[in-house]
């Protein structure tokens, strides 16, 4: 499927101001002017449009060409209020500061953690070769059943990153 189709201009030129936008942080007017210095008449309100469509496009794009994840997870969990009710919101982020899994539960004990463990070793692919978490107990449960393998930690700042 054409992504340009029905678009009046070829797709250089919406592909160059698109990335004007996001690389330089430039306003759709700045980006007009640009063009318009090359000859090229567009209206910001195109520009603006077309960042809205292709920069979704793009980064989808950009994300399925992604690298992989780093070999150190930094975990942390947050609570917060859905409704009156207390969840736990689980995250993982690399040592790249890449956010890995992102998990919402009710519970944070050692099945909910097992859970976690379980979807986050599905999305990497493998298992890391370290693992930082804070001192729950349930961490250390997902881990000695699933990863014993995998180094971890739980020194005191070192999770600050998640």
């Amino acid at each position: 499927m054409n992504t340009y189709k029905r678009h009046p201009f070829p797709p250089d030129i919406i592909s160059y101001a698109v990335w004007l936008y996001y690389r330089f942080n430039l306003s759709h007017r700045d980006i007009e002017y640009l063009l318009a210095e090359r000859g090229i008449t567009v209206s910001q309100e195109t520009i603006r449009l077309w960042c809205i469509k292709f920069g979704t496009i793009y980064t989808r794009r950009l994300k399925r060409k992604h690298r992989g994840y780093g070999d150190t997870f930094f975990i942390d969990k947050v609570f917060v209020k859905i409704n009156g009710n207390q969840h736990c919101l689980w995250r993982a982020v690399d040592q790249d500061g890449e956010v890995v899994d992102v998990f919402l539960q009710a519970r944070r004990d050692g099945a909910a953690a097992k859970r976690f463990f379980r979807r986050l070793l599905r999305s990497h692919g493998g298992e890391p070769r370290k693992i930082v978490t804070d001192k729950l107990r349930s961490y250390g449960i997902a881990h000695r059943e699933l990863i014993p393998e995998t180094i971890h930690s739980t020194e005191r700042y070192e999770n600050n990153r998640a």
